[in-house]
């Protein structure tokens, strides 16, 4: 990151953080503000006065939000914005509140997902860009510098694509985890047998399922590509069942081959 604003290639800009307060909120609103972009940030209560003072003469609107919020904050925000200016999310899921900023506004709506969390390491900082129908490559060209002012590395994808993704590596692993933790729950008769290998995956899995779990629940059903995920993921627990395990440690190795 860099505040120098005369650095060659640097524009600075000014942005609005829609809850700036939350974790990822705060963490943008700083690493932008350190960059040297102007940073306006927004948090409840959302009222029409704030969205009038803040939103003129920005650059890009950024929704730091749950998704399941955006029905009920984008007709009070869009009515504040020029038509020109970028809307943009940083939600989890994409095909759901890319559609909604969409249908709510007609200027350039391009999506994100920072894939990390409000405190990363270096290596974490890669972002998914999923542009909307009336971005421009200036407009998604405008977001993906934003990120890498901050030090991210980004990438694009469309809606649907990135929703399988998540479904695959974020959606499986909270259910796949959830289904074995409940299958195991309420039997202390296996107290005695525990392993330190069960210990590792149980406080591996204890803030995904504990702190966490309510907001996996909603990004599980609000991605339409979870079914499916877990119709693939059965799939190979019958061949399990069938007694192929051998197939199945064949094909999870894949992950360690030098090549990953």
């Amino acid at each position: 990151m860099s505040g120098n604003t005369a650095e060659s290639g640097f524009t600075p800009r000014r942005l609005v953080i829609v809850g700036c307060r939350g974790r990822m909120g705060t963490l943008l609103s700083a690493r932008w503000s350190a960059a040297g972009h102007t940073v306006a940030g927004l948090d409840l209560p959302l009222t029409d006065e704030a969205f009038a003072e803040a939103l003129p003469g920005a650059d890009a609107v950024f929704l730091c939000i749950p998704a399941g919020a955006m029905a009920e904050v984008l007709p009070h925000l869009v009515p504040h914005l020029d038509g020109r200016q970028i809307l943009a999310d940083i939600t989890s899921v994409k095909m759901q509140p890319l559609g909604q900023m969409e249908r709510a506004y007609a200027g350039p709506v391009v999506g994100t997902h920072p894939l990390f969390g409000p405190k990363p390491q270096p290596s974490d900082l890669r972002v998914c860009i999923t542009p909307g129908a009336a971005a421009t490559d200036t407009h998604i060209g405008l977001v993906e510098g934003l990120f890498k002012d901050m030090g991210c590395s980004t990438f694009r994808s469309t809606a649907e694509a990135h929703d399988s993704a998540a479904a695959s590596i974020q959606g499986l692993n909270f259910i796949s985890s959830l289904a074995y933790f409940a299958t195991l729950a309420e039997h202390e008769e296996l107290l005695p047998f525990i392993t330190p290998s069960f210990r590792r995956r149980l406080e591996a899995s204890r803030k995904l399922l504990t702190e966490d779990a309510p907001l996996f629940e909603w990004l599980f059903e609000a991605n339409p590509m979870s079914q499916e995920s877990i119709r693939q993921y059965r799939s190979f627990l019958n061949v399990a069942a069938g007694g192929d395990v051998n197939v199945l440690v064949q094909r999870a190795q894949w992950w360690w081959k030098e090549a990953r």
